[in-house]
């Protein structure tokens, strides 16, 4: 059990590289199983739909220092995420698809990284179309939940403005790609096809 163990040698190197064709074919069955896999259990549709989010920094601190305008940034960024992600608003989205709250925040819906501009909302479904409803409701939820809350002084700065710039005819895509399939099925089969050259030693004679 040594040689398991043990670094390739130069010898092993040579293998492999003698067996190009082996690991060549191999990587090529891994695309095409990948491309199979894709076809026959494809991942679900992924819609984005984009909320401008403007926290007005001149407005809000007009004379204060760049830390303590961080501070606000991330004060608020951390209040419109927990909107975002309220009962209230998983609600509204629920109601409009039938979908169980806890579903919706596992499984369905992702928020992109919040800042200052385009807060991207993402919802994914087997059904392009409904993953597109899902993105729209949810991001319109939110905008409206946001601006209630402002408007009845709930906690948010009121220099705050947010708009729903993107609800309707939405980028629709599955959320892995066809391509990544296919490279992950070749690296695969590549690796596992390199590995039996290596650890399986050659009848002597």
């Amino acid at each position: 059990m040594n040689w398991f163990f043990s670094p390739p040698s130069l010898d092993d190197l040579i293998r492999l590289l003698k067996a190009w064709r082996f690991w060549v074919v191999g990587a090529l069955a891994g695309a095409l199983l990948g491309a199979a896999l894709f076809y026959v259990a494809p991942p679900p549709y992924r819609a984005r739909a984009t909320v401008n989010v403007d926290f007005n920094l001149e407005e809000a601190w007009p004379q204060e220092t760049d830390r303590q305008q961080f501070y606000y940034l991330e004060r608020e960024t951390r209040k419109l995420e927990e909107i975002a992600w309220s009962d209230d608003v998983m609600r509204v989205v629920a109601n409009a698809s039938g979908e169980d709250v806890s579903a919706l925040r596992k499984d369905v819906l992702r928020l992109s990284q919040p800042a200052e501009a385009g807060w991207h909302f993402y919802a994914d479904d087997p059904d392009p179309e409904r993953a597109e409803a899902l993105a729209a409701s949810w991001a319109l939820a939110f905008t409206e939940q946001a601006q209630a809350d402002m408007a009845a002084q709930a906690g948010l700065n009121e220099f705050i403005r947010l708009d729903a710039v993107q609800v309707e005819g939405l980028p629709v895509y599955r959320r892995v790609s066809r391509g990544t399939y296919l490279l992950s099925g070749s690296v695969g089969f590549l690796t596992v096809s390199a590995l039996l050259v290596l650890f399986i030693k050659p009848r002597t004679a």
